[in-house]
């Protein structure tokens, strides 16, 4: 039972906690700061993350080290387009006595890896859906709880589309975070070939164990947040839908589709992780904007105009702000 006198003690803890496992994890992974801070922070939020970059950027290896580290089991599901539903979440057999049993599939683990998920039809992607919001399986009426902390990190290709199904609106929305994984710097590639070309290798320790996350995922909720904070989250969301009350001039003009209330609720618990993990026990309004463009960016539909125009949502964003 884990346990601390107070919230700040706790906190205190928490940011030793992220150090020691940014420390572990700069071992096996190079560079990638900030996708490594923001994957966590989305941990500590009960988020799931959409990683976007072309082959070979190690993102199933970033993956598999936080699995490693925060010693939760791991599952990695290749997507492909004939990848069915009940390879995903199990299905049900008769056994020896005539009776169907459950037999639980890979999404039965603490953290999942789905790889290059547009990849599979919307059937098979929509397995998924339940999983990521309700933490939970339904199988012929039956209701299979999945063990917390539960994750899904997944995984897109941004070139290759030919044969993709790209995933829908309503998926989207159930990840925290679309970060973008983008090539490393010319040191850091001399760093990766020469630790990945010589016979060397690193046995990852475990940082922390699964019922210290469930503690720091409940610290997080009961950070305390100013009034103003809530009312920039909010009005930075409401700036996002074109042609409402609050909608900037950008938004009319560039977007078909702005950002849904959850998008308001990740800002706010994501501000509050960053602000726990800078050492801070309230989150300000630059916690906000160090976490938007990643948590608006797949919720925002560019329109037309800013396809011809060649208006980049981050630009957008970036005005929003």
């Amino acid at each position: 039972m884990i346990q601390y006198k107070t919230d700040v003690e706790a906190a205190d803890a928490l940011l030793q906690k992220y150090n020691a496992l940014r420390k572990e994890i700069a071992r096996v992974i190079v560079g990638q700061d900030e996708v490594v801070k923001n994957t966590l922070i989305s941990i500590f939020c009960k988020g799931h993350v959409l990683l976007v970059g072309v082959p070979g950027l190690a993102k199933t290896l970033l993956v598999n080290t936080i699995g490693k580290v925060l010693g939760l089991s791991f599952s990695r599901i290749q997507f492909t387009p004939d990848l069915m539903p009940s390879d995903i979440i199990g299905t049900e057999i008769l056994d020896e006595t005539r009776k169907f049993k459950f037999i639980k599939g890979p999404v039965f683990a603490n953290v999942i890896l789905a790889d290059e998920i547009n990849r599979t039809p919307p059937k098979t992607q929509a397995a998924l859906l339940e999983a990521m919001q309700e933490k939970s399986i339904t199988v012929t009426g039956q209701t299979h709880l999945l063990q917390e902390p539960f994750f899904v990190l997944a995984t897109q290709n941004p070139i290759e589309q030919e044969g993709t199904y790209p995933l829908p609106e309503a998926q989207l929305d159930r990840f925290m975070f679309n970060l973008w994984l983008d090539y490393p710097s010319f040191d850091e590639e001399i760093l990766v070939v020469k630790n990945t070309t010589s016979g060397i290798t690193n046995t990852l320790s475990e940082v922390m164990s699964a019922e210290e996350i469930l503690y720091f995922q409940q610290l997080v909720r009961r950070v305390p947040v100013a009034d103003n904070v809530y009312h920039y989250a909010v009005n930075l969301v409401s700036k996002t839908r074109p042609n409402t009350a609050l909608a900037h001039e950008w938004a009319t003009k560039y977007i078909s589709w702005g950002a849904g209330p959850r998008a308001s609720q990740y800002l706010i618990i994501g501000a509050k992780c960053n602000a726990l993990l800078n050492g801070r026990y309230s989150p300000d309004i630059e916690d906000v904007k160090s976490v938007a463009l990643p948590i608006l960016r797949h919720r925002l539909v560019r329109n037309y105009t800013a396809e011809a125009e060649g208006v980049s949502l981050q630009s957008i964003i970036e005005k929003l702000m």
